[in-house]
């Protein structure tokens, strides 16, 4: 990129300081994970802000989607008789995909083992952060 590079960064929206409700289309099994992974972004990272939300949201709907696939292929079997012989279950694609996006968006979030080796955010009364801005 071409240009000056800013001589501040701009800090972002302010860390949430209480766990929004989560929002009422989420089934029961993704709201129990928005209220286990707010307390991680919260209490333990420090990161969760009002911006956030949505993608925490699309996250809690995907580890949902796997739980529900992960039960129907119990079931049922990972493969079902066709017409034409043994298939492969909708299910194993289903719950592929949402195992996709519950680490890419996990990871956006802060909530995966590599990306929880990133700096959290840190608070105002934190003496190693002099410099006033949260990195």
């Amino acid at each position: 990129m071409r240009g000056r590079r800013p001589a501040t960064v701009s800090p972002g929206t302010p860390a949430l300081n209480r766990a929004p409700p989560a929002p009422a289309w989420l089934s029961t099994i993704a709201k129990g994970e928005w209220r286990r992974a707010c307390r991680i972004l919260m209490e333990e990272r420090r990161t969760l802000t009002a911006a956030d939300l949505p993608t925490l949201a699309a996250y809690c709907a995907a580890v949902a989607q796997v739980q529900e696939a992960t039960q129907i292929l119990a079931r049922e079997g990972l493969t079902f008789s066709g017409p034409q012989g043994p298939k492969r279950h909708p299910a194993v694609g289903i719950r592929h995909d949402g195992m996709t996006q519950v680490r890419q968006l996990g990871g956006e979030l802060g909530l995966t083992p590599m990306s929880r080796s990133r700096p959290g955010l840190r608070s105002d009364d934190d003496p190693e952060n002099t410099s006033g801005l949260d990195l």
